[in-house]
């Protein structure tokens, strides 16, 4: 019997932060404790941009953007935020969207595999994936289970499992 395989891999679907991006806009030109705060949130080339009139404020729509990202099944461990700058009389934060396994989140994840998942399971680094393969399914599924539960740093997902 061939040996059964999947992708541990960190990928985002552009449409759906696109989606959830619209939304959050909406929201915060709505209400009203937004109201005369100048507060928005946008896209600024790559990264996503929150701007208002107070550091409270900036915090509520990186909070709201949040919230929609996750109606939209987007992980907030995708966005990478900083801390609220102030530039004149406004506050800013810009968030990045990561995307792909870094090569340090990669070893820690076959790391994690390694000690605490089942010993049949051979764990492979390919770019920004890792492939793990075992003879048995069983021991597959105990590894997204043990990866679902695990405190990570980066979103995760399981793609071609076969």
């Amino acid at each position: 019997m061939a040996d059964s395989s999947m992708d541990v891999v960190s990928k985002i679907a552009r449409q759906e932060v696109d989606n959830a991006l619209n939304q959050a806009a909406k929201e915060v030109a709505q209400r009203y404790d937004s109201k005369g705060t100048d507060a928005s949130v946008g896209w600024s080339g790559e990264a996503i941009l929150m701007k208002a009139t107070s550091e409270e404020r900036v915090k509520a729509v990186l909070d709201v953007l949040q919230t929609k990202l996750v109606h939209r099944g987007v992980s907030p461990k995708a966005l990478d935020t900083g801390e609220p700058k102030a530039f004149g009389k406004e506050y800013r934060i810009e968030a990045t969207l990561q995307e792909g396994l870094t090569q340090e989140n990669a070893k820690k994840l076959g790391k994690i595999i390694r000690e605490q998942g089942p010993k049949a399971v051979k764990v492979l680094i390919q770019g920004d994936e890792l492939r793990v393969t075992s003879k048995s399914r069983d021991d597959l599924q105990a590894v997204q289970s043990l990866l679902r539960g695990a405190d990570l740093d980066v979103a995760v997902q399981f793609t071609n499992y076969r």
